[in-house]
């Protein structure tokens, strides 16, 4: 060792021995058995930012930070809400045809430029948002100018983006956590509230170009709109350029319309939506309440809703997963709105078979919050929580153009923000009783239930909340109130597991030709949050499979099996597998399992509707049900169970759409719904016979 390498050394021992000294006077001369008194807030120093305001009524808030050389920004039109009724949909198409280029410049070369220049803008139907390198920022406020005050709005693009809106409903035609929202919102407000319409195939179909238009010029106006500019700027240089460029922004007041009060329901009840589909179910605890930024409580509303619900360390939280073990989490949220009513909802997606137990652990949880006082550690801890929020928030520079706007759009005091960790400090249990008490309506709750009907509504029907049994009232997937169906489908006497068996082994083709095929393999690609998804499977007779799902051409997760070999790959990581998972893959691994269920002891289960068709229930082992349509032989859906990580993980398949290929149907869209995620393989190619050899599957 060198004589400077031990040196280092010395240093460094001396350095630790000296630290663990003052550590230890330090214990000594602190009695660790009372815990230290609280010390007075921090002082908020929040520099205003430099504000001006333009003839036509746009006002801009300009805060100046020369840390980096970048900036951003930000126009807000703080309009009421607006109801779009017969053609919900038009603010979603206005917001999406803006930013495509302007009047004077064409779509292509608008987004070439700004990608020239390494830079984003975005629009919404009342909003635009754009980010740079400050040297560009003149270039780029005069971009964002001109495409939201000269837009360039066409049939052709027109016609995309309402296709594109088309394809994102009906890929939300089955799904659970898309459905709640929906009814949710629609019956806590009304369909005939701006918070309670939604969007559907027909009202979007009714959309033309020109109500585009005449939304766009009724609403994105400079009469209610701030434009927030943050970073590496010159206030004089920003007030000179918004004056140039936002100055023809004509003046102009939006129209103004009134619409119905919503009210909470009457009594407590549970509105059931039947998705058959369902793996898990969506919970949805709802109430309306009044409250706004500027309200004496919000603060403590705010620390009574994150004890409740707000993260991991929630109530809500700390019971249904760590304690119950039924989700993978359960939250609350409670929201303010200067123009009406917002609301408070605790939600979990949770298994099928705790769904009533879940309603009822959650309904426990918001009356133990309103009828006990939370606990000192409760409150210090949500307490720290809120305070260090705050003060890293204060880090960003956009955070003082942020408050400053709530102050001008809220009715707040000026010092909201400067008082604001003082204000947190000075609320007391009593304070967080008080508003859980006022905010949160036992007796005027809405429970909001999407799942699997046949698996819930029994159990639902039981639920008993205060001594007494929760009506349960029945809508559909848009709201609409139905009548209870009937769950309780009888089977006919002469059907067996083998019958069903050899029903769908008949409808696909025949045992001749099924039996006849020794190998397929299949390509098809699906969507998931603007990714591209690939799927590429191999199958033989001989126990050789191989899965592949690839992102951007590279694999995310693949399978292979090749006899009594097998590994997977997650994420390019490479596992392989034990003899339990290859005895799974094996039992699936066959062209055509129902060949192997043949006389085995599958148990037939009963009926249940599966997307409104009745199904014979397959139980092919304690982790997979089948379901099969009892009219065509068909199969139809897959339900999947595990364990991972103390938590059971459902996997959904639906097949559709079957198609003959060399003699056999095949389904050629085979929808996925895991947890949360859901999305929908469109087959491309399907092989028989053909294009499959022994190397596929080293």
């Amino acid at each position: 060792i060198s004589l400077k390498e031990k040196t280092l050394f010395m240093k460094n021992i001396f350095t630790t021995l000296f630290l663990l000294a003052f550590v230890l006077v330090g214990q000594a001369q602190i009695d660790r058995s009372q815990m230290p008194e609280a010390g007075p807030a921090p002082e908020i120093n929040l520099k205003d930012p430099q504000t001006f305001e333009l003839r036509n009524g746009l006002k801009v808030l300009v805060v100046e930070n020369h840390k980096l050389p970048r900036v951003s920004i930000q126009l807000s039109i703080d309009n009421p809400p607006v109801l779009e009724g017969a053609k919900a949909g038009v603010s979603v198409l206005t917001g999406s045809l803006l930013g495509k280029g302007s009047k004077n410049i064409k779509k292509d070369d608008f987004n070439e430029e700004v990608d020239f220049l390494g830079a984003r803008i975005n629009f919404g139907s009342q909003s635009a948002f754009a980010s740079s390198l400050s040297k560009y920022f003149p270039r780029i406020l005069e971009l964002m100018a001109d495409a939201g005050l000269n837009p360039n709005f066409t049939q052709a693009e027109f016609d995309k983006e309402k296709q594109k809106i088309l394809t994102g409903l009906k890929s939300e035609e089955k799904s659970v956590s898309a459905i709640s929202g929906r009814v949710g919102l629609a019956l806590a407000y009304s369909k005939k509230h701006p918070y309670g319409e939604f969007m559907t195939e027909e009202t979007v179909n009714a959309v033309t170009l020109t109500d585009v238009i005449q939304f766009y010029e009724d609403y994105f106006v400079p009469a209610n709109a701030y434009l927030v500019i943050v970073g590496d700027i010159n206030f004089d240089d920003v007030k000179t350029l918004v004056e140039e460029q936002f100055t023809p922004w004509t003046k102009a007041v939006p129209p103004s319309f009134g619409f119905s009060k919503p009210s909470d329901a009457l009594y407590t009840q549970i509105n059931f939506v039947d998705v058959p589909n369902a793996v898990q179910s969506e919970i949805t605890v709802e109430n309306l309440v009044s409250l706004q930024k500027k309200d004496p409580d919000y603060l403590s509303a705010l620390i009574a809703n994150e004890i409740l619900g707000g993260g991991g360390e929630g109530r809500l939280f700390l019971n249904l997963r760590e304690d119950k073990a039924y989700t993978y989490g359960s939250y609350s949220r409670l929201g303010n709105d200067k123009f009406g009513p917002a609301r408070f909802r605790a939600t979990a997606s949770v298994r099928n078979v705790v769904t009533d137990s879940s309603v009822v652990e959650i309904l426990k949880e918001i009356e133990r919050i309103r009828t006990e006082p939370v606990t000192k550690v409760e409150l210090k801890n949500t307490k720290a929580k809120y305070t260090g929020r705050f003060v890293m928030a204060l880090e960003d520079p956009a955070t003082i153009a942020d408050y400053a706007l709530d102050i001008e759009t809220e009715g707040l005091p000026q010092d909201f923000y400067t008082t604001y960790l003082e204000k947190i400090n000075a609320i007391t249990i009593e304070d967080v009783q008080q508003v859980a008490q006022k905010y949160m309506k036992p007796d005027n709750l809405r429970i909001v239930v999407a799942g699997k009907g046949s698996d819930v509504v029994e159990n639902l029907e039981n639920v008993t909340f205060k001594g007494k049994k929760l009506q349960v009232k029945y809508f559909d997937k848009f709201a609409n109130a139905v009548e209870k169906q009937d769950y309780s489908a009888s089977l006919p006497a002469d059907i067996t597991a083998n019958t069903v068996l050899n029903n769908y082994i008949e409808a696909i083709g025949g045992k001749e030709k099924v039996k006849a095929v020794t190998s397929y393999s299949l390509l098809a690609e699906a969507e998931m949050q603007g990714m591209k998804l690939n799927l590429d499977v191999k199958k033989t007779a001989k126990s050789q499979f191989m899965q592949d799902v690839k992102v951007g051409g590279n694999s995310m997760s693949k399978q292979v099996l090749n006899v009594d070999k097998g590994y997977m790959v997650m994420q390019g990581q490479r596992k392989d597998m034990g003899p339990d998972e290859i005895a799974k893959v094996k039992d699936e691994s066959a062209p055509f399992p129902e060949l192997n269920y043949l006389n085995s002891d599958i148990t037939l289960e009963g009926m249940e509707s599966v997307d409104g068709k009745k199904a014979y229930k397959l139980k092919i082992s304690d982790e997979k049900t089948v379901f099969y349509d009892a009219e065509s032989g068909l199969k139809l859906q897959e339900v999947t169970s595990a364990k991972m990580n103390g938590q059971t993980i459902t996997s959904t398949i639906n097949y559709m759409d079957y198609k003959e290929v060399s003699g056999i149907q095949f389904p050629f869209i085979i929808a996925q719904t895991v947890g949360p995620q859901s999305f929908e393989f469109i087959v491309s190619e399907i092989k028989v016979n053909e294009g499959v050899s022994d190397s596929d599957f080293e």
